[in-house]
């Protein structure tokens, strides 16, 4: 075997382990992003938000169009779900573990979910209490929540943060309103991108011979039933976040 040998199977080692790395790389570029919107724009900067992510939607190689109905339609499902958790970030006059979802901590200079860092509990209707895991970060996680633009504010007693939930203002609710209206756009151009996707899909699929031009009419009418109540779906969640603020 001898040294040469063994030269030999260190490169080949490397070289198996440089491919493995570009095609995780490559499936991180063409794999579909979760829909996770920060609730204002300081929170999109801290979680890396970019709008144009909302774009990209990897379609695979679908057999027959009821594969591509069913592909669509789980992918508009996440959408609304993920624009369901964003709208629970939207802080009501109700104290709710949920409003901290998106606030991100410094942690050891690296940005971590607070959730991650703390124990969140509801002391009362209009209290939040967090117990860090470890009590030298919390200065770091004040500094997250003032940080995180959602207009509240810490208490430190040295053990536990407190977070006092304060009423809305007439202002701040008008405030909230259109971050509610703003996701639910957002949730609405996903659901409508996966459509847009799904129709060149069941397209090809014609030109290509696969299907007849009438088996095609019927793939695009149903891709626009199963977007019409995706849409309705979004629509629906974001009347009722808006009802809550109004109602406080």
């Amino acid at each position: 075997f001898g040294y040469k040998g063994y030269l030999v199977m260190v490169r080949l080692v490397a070289s198996v382990l440089l491919i493995a790395r570009l095609l995780s790389l490559s499936n991180a570029f063409t794999s579909q992003p979760s829909f996770v919107i920060p609730v204002n724009d300081k929170l999109r900067k801290i979680a890396g938000y970019r709008r144009d992510s909302l774009n990209v939607l990897h379609m695979a190689a679908f057999e027959s169009v009821d594969e591509i109905s069913l592909d669509a339609e789980e992918r508009m499902e996440k959408s609304v779900s993920n624009l369901n958790q964003n709208l629970q970030t939207i802080r009501t006059g109700r104290a709710s573990p949920a409003m901290l979802d998106l606030v991100m901590v410094d942690y050891y200079e690296t940005p971590t979910p607070l959730n991650q860092v703390a124990g969140i509990s509801v002391t009362s209707s209009q209290q939040l209490t967090l117990t860090p895991y470890d009590k030298t970060a919390m200065e770091d996680i004040e500094r997250g929540i003032i940080d995180s633009g959602l207009g509240l504010t810490p208490n430190n007693d040295g053990n536990v943060i407190r977070i006092n939930i304060p009423d809305l203002t007439e202002e701040r609710r008008k405030e909230f309103m259109k971050q509610c209206k703003a996701l639910g756009e957002d949730g609405k151009v996903a659901i409508r991108n996966v459509r847009r996707d799904g129709v060149d899909a069941v397209k090809k699929m014609e030109k290509a011979g696969s299907i007849g031009k009438d088996e095609m009419l019927d793939g695009l009418d149903e891709m626009q039933k199963i977007t019409d109540t995706y849409v309705k779906s979004a629509d629906d969640a974001v009347q009722k976040k808006e009802s809550e603020l109004m109602k406080l």
